[in-house]
């Protein structure tokens, strides 16, 4: 949620001159590349999408689809290489502050409160990569991976596309809700990172003694 959803607007109408295809092309190209590469700003980019679908210049249904189908695919191709690699991975280093004991630690509370988690996934700004990747070093169930993440994207999804739809004519808007919600969750990320860092410091030092 970084980018203004209004630039990424103009930026669509400039490839609309290629034909709709490509605007469609640009959309699902974003929303995969958002989880691979973050942090890319794909929320913008439905926003875009949803504010064109607004204006009769994209079809509603098939825009959600390719959005929604874009974004899921990218995190269960991210939740498959930690699946795949991430856990043997990180049991063998066994780093100090991620170490095999904390791996089981995370297994268990995933699969614990993997639904709860999974379907907030995708409103949890800075972590959303991080989250499908844990799922896959947890060996998370593969069906409730891509059942419970689907249904993520399809609430934000739907959640932003309609901000869009609302706001066509005022994007600047929508633009000022992304900066508020940044402001609010991105503290309380550093603050929950910096408590664990400092909880594991602690018990690290304990256990030296």
């Amino acid at each position: 949620m970084g980018e203004d959803p209004a630039r990424i607007n103009q930026l669509l109408d400039l490839i609309f001159s290629y034909g709709p295809f490509w605007v469609y092309l640009a959309i699902f190209a974003a929303c995969f590349i958002e989880n691979i590469f973050p942090p890319f700003p794909g929320d913008s980019f439905i926003a875009a999408a949803g504010a064109l679908v607004a204006v009769a210049r994209l079809e509603l249904t098939l825009t959600f689809i390719i959005i929604v189908f874009a974004g899921v695919a990218s995190v269960m191709v991210v939740y498959a290489v930690g699946k795949r690699y991430g856990r043997d991975f990180f049991i063998r280093k066994n780093y100090r502050y991620f170490s095999a004991a904390d791996i089981a630690r995370v297994e268990e509370h995933f699969h614990r409160w993997g639904a709860l988690i999974l379907v907030g996934s995708r409103f949890v700004v800075g972590l959303r990569s991080v989250l499908a990747l844990v799922a896959g070093i947890s060996r998370y169930d593969n069906l409730r991976m891509l059942v419970f993440s689907t249904i993520s994207y399809l609430l934000f999804v739907g959640l932003i596309m309609y901000g869009a739809m609302t706001l066509v004519e005022n994007l600047d808007v929508l633009k000022e809700y992304f900066r508020t919600y940044n402001l609010i969750v991105w503290p309380i990320l550093i603050i929950a990172i910096a408590y664990y860092i400092l909880r594991k410091f602690r018990s690290l030092k304990k256990g030296g003694k």
